[in-house]
């Protein structure tokens, strides 16, 4: 007899249908998992031996063929296990197998037949949904799979549990979705001191989505400024938190089911290996750049990376995706981030200052700031200095104004550009393709002239012209002005870093 049962296989963030078929037929008794799997799924054997053991069952002395279709994909992870050991009860005639044909079925199993969380379940509920079918999962990631709209959700704790449900004699709760929840919005921007260039270039950047770095010797508040960055950020809406939260469930981050409406805040060590920060691996995951997502990816330290791992980010800030390419699979993750950075200008960061500044200077800072690569630069937006921190701002009371005011001012920018864009697919200035960028930001005529002189004075590249225009844009948006005129266009520009000469 043959029972089928359906789960799936994740490859990047799609799920894609794979059919569990299991057979038990006679001959030499053997347990055979064949179909493309890796070393965590031919394990899957003594996990579900075990954990049939522990609810009273032993296998048949027969022949146990588990085939994996289709044979040619891949097959990665212990969210099979589950899939197998329903199969094999359906083929013994433990249970009905048609009552299995409903469902899409995924979790790890534990010796003692317990039902262990595995990644993936969100995509998994989503697939399922897709397809008009029902999910089975983990208890614990009830939650999760709930979130994926009017599917029947079967959690279990344990095997034993999932049997008895499935014979009608004890029905499981149905799971609610887990809480949307706020996160931690760092700290207050009336804490920086000082800084009113630099905090005005933190504004525009939250309001149009803009790529940013600091330059500026130690203890000046670049770090600080940074953190201050999520809560000046707009919460994540409905379905940019259902986005984020499925590359969290790929990675196996998404805790209790719980979608967080704060935008995601990621700050890699410098230390941090290609794969760690664009993703990839053995077993291809998602990197800090896609779990950053429609977030915020802060490189502190930034000419301290390797210049390699540096520049692996290029692709995916210019295209918004992450394409890792393997000889058996080709996985896309979703890498729509704001970069911040921040640097000192020399190796001991002292430069402007005689009295602390190295004997090399200032070819040292020439040495130092030649770590991160000139096309890198290119593609972030604004480029601030910022002073050391005096005395005298130090010993000023806070500011008066904070967090909750700048807030209140991207958020009036951003729900322009949501209304601007609402049939361009697209959700902030920063992502604005040249075309539309020529309907929505080109300036004024005087302003035309400015960035026309500006472009041949500071040599702009093409990218560099247009990244202009669009911070242009967004400091017309929260100046509440329809058009993009000269003053625009001319503060765009004092944020813009002169190409070097030779």
């Amino acid at each position: 007899m043959v029972a089928l049962v359906s789960t799936v296989a994740f490859l990047g963030l799609e799920a894609r249908a794979v059919e569990v078929q299991v057979q038990v037929a006679p001959g030499v008794p053997t347990f055979v998992v064949v179909g493309l799997a890796d070393k965590a799924v031919g394990e899957s054997r003594e996990r579900v031996r075990g954990a049939m053991q522990a609810i009273g069952l032993a296998l048949p002395p027969k022949r146990i063929t588990v085939n994996l279709s289709p044979a040619d994909l891949p097959k990665e992870g212990s969210h099979y296990d589950l899939p197998i050991a329903l199969a094999l009860l359906g083929a013994m005639g433990v249970i009905d197998a048609e009552t299995l044909a409903g469902y899409v079925v995924v979790g790890e199993l534990g010796l003692d037949g317990r039902i262990a969380p595995a990644p993936g379940v969100l995509l998994a509920a989503l697939h399922a949904s897709e397809r008009g079918l029902g999910l089975v999962c983990p208890a614990a990631q009830g939650a999760e799979a709930a979130w994926a709209g009017t599917i029947e959700v079967v959690a279990a704790p344990d095997l034993m549990s999932l049997l008895d449900h499935f014979r009608g004699l004890r029905a499981l709760p149905l799971p609610e979705p887990g809480e949307a929840e706020r996160g931690s919005l760092g700290p207050d921007l009336a804490q920086v001191k000082g800084q009113e260039t630099a905090k005005r270039a933190l504004e525009i950047a939250a309001a149009g989505g803009h790529n940013l770095v600091f330059v500026g010797p130690p203890g000046a508040g670049k770090s600080l400024m940074a953190a201050c960055l999520p809560g000046i950020l707009p919460p994540l809406t409905p379905a940019e938190a259902l986005e984020v939260s499925m590359v969290s469930s790929v990675a196996g981050t998404l805790e209790g089911g719980r979608l967080s409406a704060t935008r995601p805040f990621r700050a890699p060590h410098h230390s941090a290996s290609m794969a760690a920060l664009v993703g990839g691996g053995l077993k291809v995951k998602p990197g800090e750049v896609s779990l950053a997502h429609l977030g915020v990816l802060f490189l502190d330290e930034l000419p301290e990376f390797q210049r390699a791992v540096l520049d692996s980010l290029r692709q995916p800030l210019e295209t918004g995706k992450v394409s890792v390419a393997r000889a058996n699979s080709h996985v896309t993750f979703p890498a729509r981030v704001q970069l911040i950075a921040a640097m000192n200008p020399c190796r001991c960061g002292h430069l402007a200052d005689p009295a602390q500044a190295c004997s090399r200077a200032p070819r040292c800072a020439a040495d130092y700031q030649a770590k991160v690569s000139g096309p890198l630069l290119d593609r972030i937006d604004l480029h601030v200095e910022v002073a050391a921190v005096s005395a005298a701002d130090l010993v000023l009371p806070p500011a008066a104004e904070g967090s909750v005011e700048v807030r209140a001012r991207v958020a009036a920018a951003r729900a322009i550009q949501t209304d601007r864009y609402e049939d361009e697919g697209v959700r902030t200035n920063a992502e604005a393709d040249v075309e539309l960028l020529d309907r929505v930001a080109m300036p004024d005529e005087p302003g035309r002239q400015l960035l026309a002189k500006a472009a041949q004075a500071m040599s702009l590249s093409a990218r560099g012209y247009h990244r202009v225009l669009r911070v242009a844009r967004t400091i017309a948006d929260l100046a509440g002005s329809d058009g993009v005129n000269r003053i625009h266009v001319a503060e765009a520009l004092s944020y813009r870093r002169q190409a070097p000469r030779a």
